[in-house]
């Protein structure tokens, strides 16, 4: 029994390091990857006109909405299995090349009926060259489930990096060479090919497809629940373009997905890698109740701890931050931004939950959550839409409390969590963020007039230290738990 004990130990301590590590390797990657892809983005948003980023937003209604299928569901229910044939993956090969080449048949279709509805015909020749991204989906999601599943995340993190520098680099040459709204198309195909390639590569995935699909029906089944969840998910993201680009003009729409963009730089840079490397550790651990309890809470507790004084910041520092890293041309987006600000911490909350119920093999409540908000959501921007893109932007505020805590009243026993310990976890820095917030607001309302790029600095200087300084005096416990994640230290369990 002892000897027993001390493998179960060493079995959960490896898993741990590996938690670690592709966190470490993940996320660290996804963030030098951001840094050196915002920094062309914000370049090129300075020379782009928001009418640009407002026809683009147009031909991304159609992308997400195929993008659904496009085989990672597949590539999931891979990595949620305990064991996988060689054969097994053969034949994932196989499922994601027709179902790739379907989508791109069926979006060369849609591309005319797009470019009608919209009332833009370009948008139409747009879709039709954005079809070629079909042709990376399936090496990219094969060679992410076998590195998935094995935690190995430093490979795929070098192939982002590298992914992300073409990338960038082709954005800023198209955009310096006046190809205007064509340079939004060329950087994602630059970086999905880049990406496919690399990722092959470091996964050795050279394997031949096989399209005798006998045996893996649990594959089909399981990845088309997630298709069906993320399908929801699309209504839910999606459902503001689709009715506001109808209803406003290609300017107004860019500067109401610009202030997205902004707002959702955390819940949609930084949270996806932490969720990849949840969903493949809650995989190992969906037979252990607790340890998936605890390691989601735990997974709360940090991400919300550097999310919330992320939100609260742009909240209050709208006008200088948009100032300083748009330029003047993009004033109109300073409301916006802060109205959406303030929504996005329940939009974080909300995609943490998918994968600790799916990876313990629960998925029909990610789809039954993401129908809720797709009929929520959808009903408050047709709402809306009536007052403009204010009113758009509000009724983020108005449906997401509601979404949201239905969400957690059908996704908490699943995951074994109660309410009151979710509150725990959030309450320190919610309340060290609220703090700041107050501080800064007052301190930017006596300020007297400076350059924006300056009054930007001195908010965030500010606003860090006083963060930093309420959670060392109130919440030390959640400081001690970052520290001994990030120096490997053991850490203690989670009520």
């Amino acid at each position: 029994m002892e000897s027993l004990h001390l493998t179960e130990n060493r079995e959960s301590d490896s898993l741990a390091d590996q938690v670690r590590n592709a966190i470490i390797w993940r996320s660290g990657s996804q963030i030098i990857a951001q840094l050196v892809q915002w920094g062309a983005t914000f370049l090129v948003i300075r020379i782009l006109a928001p009418a640009d980023y407002g026809l683009f937003a147009m031909t991304q209604v159609v992308i997400l909405f195929l993008n659904m299928l496009n085989g990672y569901g597949l590539a999931s229910g891979l990595i949620q299995q305990s064991d996988v044939t060689e054969r097994q993956i053969r034949q994932l090969f196989g499922m994601m090349l027709i179902v790739n080449a379907v989508l791109a048949t069926v979006q060369l279709l849609l591309a005319p009926v797009a470019a009608a509805y919209y009332r833009q015909p370009i948008v139409g020749q747009m879709l039709q060259v954005q079809a070629l991204l079909y042709l990376t989906t399936p090496f990219m999601a094969l060679a992410y489930a076998l590195l998935s599943r094995s935690m190995d995340f430093r490979a795929q993190a070098k192939v982002n990096i590298y992914a992300s520098i073409a990338s960038a680099s082709a954005a800023l040459g198209g955009a310096l060479a006046g190809m205007g709204v064509w340079t939004l198309v060329v950087a994602p195909l630059v970086m999905f090919t880049v990406r496919a390639i690399g990722m092959t590569v470091v996964a050795r995935s050279f394997i031949w497809p096989v399209f005798d699909f006998r045996g893996a029906g649990h594959l089909a089944r399981y990845g088309g629940l997630m298709a069906i969840g993320q399908l929801f998910w699309f209504v839910e993201s999606q459902a503001d373009v689709f009715i506001a680009g109808r209803s406003l003009d290609p300017h107004w729409l860019g500067i109401y997905t610009t202030s997205l963009f902004l707002t959702q730089i955390f819940v949609s840079k930084v949270v996806p890698p932490l969720n990849e490397v949840a969903f493949s550790a809650y995989a190992r651990l969906q037979h252990d109740s607790e340890a998936v309890a605890n390691a989601f809470a735990r997974s709360i507790r940090v991400i919300m701890t550097a999310a919330l004084p992320f939100y609260v910041g742009l909240a209050v520092t709208a006008e200088p931050l948009v100032l300083t890293m748009l330029g003047a041309k993009w004033a109109e987006a300073v409301p916006i931004v802060r109205l959406l600000a303030c929504a996005m911490p329940l939009l974080t909350l909300q995609v943490l939950l998918p994968p600790a119920c799916d990876a313990k093999g629960r998925p029909g409540i990610s789809v039954q959550n993401g129908a809720t908000g797709a009929v929520l959501l959808t009903i408050a921007y047709l709402v809306g839409i009536n007052w403009g893109v204010i009113g758009l932007a509000t009724s983020w505020l108005v449906a997401y409390p509601v979404y949201l805590s239905i969400s957690l009243w059908r996704s908490l026993p699943v995951i074994g969590v109660s309410a009151r310990a979710l509150l725990g976890s959030i309450m320190p820095p919610m309340m060290a963020a609220l703090g700041m917030g107050l501080v800064v607001a007052m301190i930017a309302a006596a300020l007297p007039p400076l350059p924006v790029a300056l009054q930007l600095i001195i908010l965030v200087a500010t606003g860090s230290m006083v963060y930093v300084g309420w959670l060392g005096v109130f919440a030390k416990g959640l400081i001690g738990e970052i520290v001994a994640i990030v120096r490997r230290q053991p850490l203690p369990a989670t009520a």
